[in-house]
């Protein structure tokens, strides 16, 4: 039976904006740089059973593996690091909200890069989103003479998305020189998991696992469903409906982040949570827009 698109979008979204509550649950005697560790090693090794059943190239030279690891290295462990101790300190939907600011930093990355052109509707998509996350920050900020826990948070997000964009700019490099995005991804979460887990054990952290039902289960969900099911379906509607509109998932994915925060973590909703949200939509809607001909 064939999965509409809209079937397709609402897996990526439900599952994508339901993770960031899940990597809650891997926060307590494992160290972050373990846990990273152990779900982008079980991803990889779906992904490399994906790719050959779907006769993928795996094959690669010295030169590839160097584009992989760089890849993996800012994708899949130093971005994922950093969001894991940022959801140690502040709310994961807020954590989500952050990561909104992804598409505009990947867009003036790769106008400084790749001289990918920018337009003032590009610019003044950035200025909305980055208004909007201000606002949603704004009330946990009021809270800093009390404690830093905001301003570490905060800190570790922008740090993580930083991370992120520098990823995505070795992904698109990787795209450029003929690269299966599939064999990309494969390699690219095997490199990753395993430098996280050298980086953990070389800053002294114990290579420890959680025998809990919350730790395993969380962990499965993180590695099966949010890193290789949901890939899985967005590049499918990639194929289908094109990278501009496979894009808008990432407008609704911090909103369904901030619900399910405001559900199960108690995120203190207010009026200046609404305005950020709304802003934020509009400047990811505007920056995915397509230019006029």
């Amino acid at each position: 039976m064939r999965v509409s698109n809209l079937q397709l979008f609402s897996v990526c979204v439900l599952i994508w904006g339901s993770t960031w509550l899940a990597i809650t649950y891997q926060l307590g005697a494992v160290a972050p740089e373990m846990s990273v560790g152990y779900r982008f090693l079980i991803a990889s090794a779906a992904l490399f059973a994906y790719c050959r059943w779907r006769g993928k190239p795996l094959a690669f030279g010295l030169a590839a593996h160097l584009d992989f690891a760089l890849f993996g290295a800012f994708m899949f462990c130093i971005g994922y690091i950093f969001v894991y101790y940022a959801e140690s300190y502040i709310v994961s939907g807020m954590v989500a909200v952050g990561y909104s600011a992804s598409p505009m930093l990947n867009m003036f990355a790769a106008r400084l890069f790749f001289g990918t052109p920018m337009s003032r509707r590009v610019a003044l998509a950035a200025l909305f989103g980055i208004a909007g996350i201000v606002c949603i920050f704004w009330t946990e900020f009021g809270g800093l003479p009390a404690s830093r826990s905001a301003e570490w948070g905060a800190l570790l997000t922008v740090l993580a998305v930083l991370a992120s964009a520098a990823g995505n700019m070795a992904a698109v490099r990787n795209q450029q020189r003929g690269y299966s995005t599939w064999s990309s991804l494969a390699w690219g979460m095997l490199y990753g998991g395993a430098m996280s887990l050298a980086f953990g054990l070389a800053v002294g952290q114990p290579l420890a696992f959680e025998f809990n039902a919350g730790y395993v289960l969380s962990l499965a969900y993180l590695a099966i469903c949010g890193s290789v099911v949901t890939f899985v379906c967005y590049m499918t509607l990639i194929g289908r409906i094109g990278a501009a509109g496979a894009a808008y998932t990432g407008v609704m994915v911090p909103i369904v982040a901030l619900v399910i925060s405001f559900f199960f973590e108690k995120f203190d909703w207010t009026w200046l949570t609404s305005a950020g949200v709304a802003l934020s939509v509009l400047g990811n809607v505007l920056m995915l827009r397509p230019a006029k001909r």
